[in-house]
């Protein structure tokens, strides 16, 4: 017997993909985004820049899907996101000759 992927007692893995990126503060930083593994909900916890050994650790306050507040982001739709904490200035925004940044966390358990 198989365990269901979301238990509703363990973390659940997601990713953002990250096009644009302004630094706003030292602690905070908004992002246009895709959602490539989610959905990924307010309050999620970023630890980690996909390739990179740099540590972060960014809170996800804010999602704006087509001007509206939303809760969550399913994935490969795109928003205007707000992220808070420690690492702000480690993201990028996308460029012709680079690929996205990807930040990767846990949504917080329900």
């Amino acid at each position: 017997m198989t365990e269901p992927l979301n238990t509703g007692s363990h973390a659940v893995e997601v990713e953002l993909a990250i096009d644009q990126v302004t630094i706003v503060s030292p602690a905070e930083a908004t992002a246009t985004v895709r959602c490539m593994l989610g959905p990924v909900r307010l309050g999620t916890r970023f630890d980690r820049i996909r390739d990179s050994a740099e540590a972060i650790d960014l809170e996800l306050t804010q999602i704006l899907a087509y001007h509206r507040s939303v809760e969550e982001l399913d994935p490969v739709h795109t928003a205007l996101v707000t992220l808070r904490g420690t690492g702000v200035q480690l993201l990028t925004s996308a460029t012709p000759r680079s690929r996205w940044q990807s930040i990767r966390g846990t949504n917080p358990l329900p």
